[in-house]
């Protein structure tokens, strides 16, 4: 299962690096790409050195020591030696609506935070399956999994404006064709599929990393019916007490272990960052040998 979902992740960064060249053949100039690529590479790479500090603030979390909180102090110390890494940062959002993340972008500044509905909502063990699920995430670099496929697609998306600034001001025309390039209608259709493409593939990427997540994270527990437990406890409490969309949360959003807005159906889940609880659940149940 670990070698299925790297090799899908490989796969799907390989086509947003497809895009691009495909891209740069539709605008026709390098120059463009280099441009798109430094503004991308510096948005993102804001993101990912400052991730901890924005998705902390994003949901106003606080730290807490081992005397504040004992119970999660001591699972995330325990996991986090048998992953011989270094004890993460804590943090406890004051919401209720339950929810919990881990980021930071290697282990040596990693954080976990947890939301007071969440430790209010799980018991030891299913919290320890949560929590191992989060420390999985460190040790996988899924900050830097999904900063590079966040640096491809925002690439892409500044292609796809400038083609459309180009067809405006007239700086795209039927040269292209006598060079090989697909012309103004592979433009044309980069400009409308091109984001479009990136944006479903970025949220593929996401979803692969939380089966991932799911799957290290019960080996590290030894305990996947824990976290199948968990997923279901979830599922009912984020649909019962979601969060407010905002351009805030959207980030820190999809490092949650659950969508913790309200969820959709047709293109709203085609664009989740998260894959379905069932799927989710039937997977580690599998993996303590039940029956599907």
């Amino acid at each position: 299962m670990h070698q299925r979902n790297g090799l899908k992740t490989a796969a799907l960064l390989g086509l947003l690096s497809g895009l691009i060249l495909l891209a740069g053949r539709a605008i026709g100039g390098s120059g463009g790409l280099m441009i798109a690529l430094f503004i991308a590479l510096a948005m993102n790479g804001f993101s990912y050195f400052y991730s901890d500090k924005l998705a902390l603030r994003s949901m106003r979390a606080y730290p807490v020591s081992q005397v504040q909180q004992p119970q999660l102090y001591g699972i995330v110390a325990e996991l986090a030696a048998s992953m011989r890494m270094p004890m993460p940062r804590l943090y406890v959002s004051p919401t209720e609506a339950p929810n919990a993340f881990a980021t930071g972008r290697n282990p040596r500044n990693a954080a976990v935070c947890c939301t007071e509905g969440i430790l209010r909502l799980l018991d030891e063990r299913e919290l320890r399956g949560v929590l191992g699920h989060e420390l999985a995430h460190v040790g996988n670099r899924d900050i830097l999994i999904s900063s590079v496929a966040a640096t491809l697609a925002t690439v892409i998306t500044f292609l796809a404006h400038m083609a459309q600034m180009a067809m405006l001001f007239g700086g795209m025309g039927r040269g292209d064709d006598d060079e090989g390039g697909p012309g103004i209608f592979g433009a044309l259709l980069f400009m409308i599929l091109g984001p479009i493409a990136a944006g479903i593939i970025q949220m593929a990427i996401s979803r692969s990393r939380e089966y991932q997540a799911d799957a290290s994270g019960a080996q590290i527990t030894g305990d996947p019916l824990a976290l199948a437990s968990a997923l279901r406890k979830l599922e009912l409490g984020t649909q019962a007490r979601p969060l407010v969309e905002s351009p805030n949360l959207a980030p820190t959003s999809s490092l949650m272990i659950a969508n913790p807005f309200r969820g959709g159906a047709g293109l709203a889940r085609m664009f989740s960052t998260h894959p379905p609880m069932a799927e989710r659940i039937a997977r580690l149940e599998a993996m303590a040998g039940y029956p599907r």
